[in-house]
């Protein structure tokens, strides 16, 4: 699990450095113009660190699954081979998911003195102003959004449905709650990256407020990874001690 989260941090911290400091270049210079090859640098690279998010995600809900549906087989299941293969495998498909939005945007896009209403490249804003016909667009669009967006959200249910399944036969209450709290961290950090992506998403195609779609973006881009290591450090008793103290001390 350890292994795996040092990865999703890694990650994390190369999300934010995708957008991050060009917006505070932005705001230091009051302009909020990019090049046409920063454009499509900053959309690749947010591509590559958010699809490696979902497919770590995705790899530590099967973690999960076999830690406590399989526990005496985990340390030969999850042996350090198929941790790194899994993340091999993770980061190729992030590499081919990014190539394949860029290959769209080089050969049918060419824009001067476009806006947006970000402030960044966001993929989707991006790519609607794609010259080349519209179906053919979403059609690939779709496509691309069913391997990469539907499949390890199946992947997640899938494996959470087993984990219930096999908790729900446990006889303890004291074994349903320690088997239930190894999957909480995990669960809110899937239920942040989906829930505030699915709005930025949903606010670009729908809502034509740039100031709402701007702050679901922040929330999506800086917010979201920022908070993942808070909640995944509450499960480690040392900072839920320390923490205590903390609140416990007199004014």
């Amino acid at each position: 699990m350890y292994f795996f989260l040092s990865n999703l941090s890694l990650a994390d911290i190369c999300f934010i450095s995708t957008t991050v400091p060009k917006m505070l270049v932005n705001i230091r210079t009051h302009s909020r113009a990019i090049s046409y090859v920063g454009c499509l640098t900053q959309m690749s690279f947010f591509l590559i660190f958010r699809c490696m998010d979902d497919m770590l995600l995705t790899v530590m809900a099967y973690d999960r699954y076999v830690a406590i549906c399989h526990p005496l087989q985990y340390p030969v299941i999850m042996n350090p081979r198929l941790c790194v293969f899994l993340v091999l495998v993770s980061l190729l498909f992030s590499l081919l998911e990014s190539q394949i939005h860029n290959l769209i945007a080089l050969y049918f896009t060419y824009f001067k003195d476009m806006e947006i209403s970000n402030f960044f490249c966001q993929p989707s804003q991006v790519l609607s102003l794609v010259c080349f016909d519209t179906f053919t667009k979403n059609i690939i669009m779709y496509i691309v959004g069913a391997i990469y967006g539907f499949l390890p959200v199946l992947g997640i249910f899938s494996s959470y449905y087993k984990i219930v399944s096999s908790i729900l036969r446990i006889p303890s209450s004291g074994g349903k709650y320690k088997a239930f709290s190894t999957c909480g961290s995990h669960l809110s950090v899937v239920w942040l990256f989906y829930g505030t992506g699915i709005e930025v998403y949903h606010a670009s195609a729908v809502s034509h407020s740039p100031r709402k779609i701007t702050v679901f973006s922040v929330m999506y881009t800086v917010v979201t990874p920022m908070l993942n290591p808070f909640i995944y450090s509450l499960r480690n008793k040392d900072i839920k001690t320390a923490l205590k103290k903390l609140w416990s001390r007199p004014t």
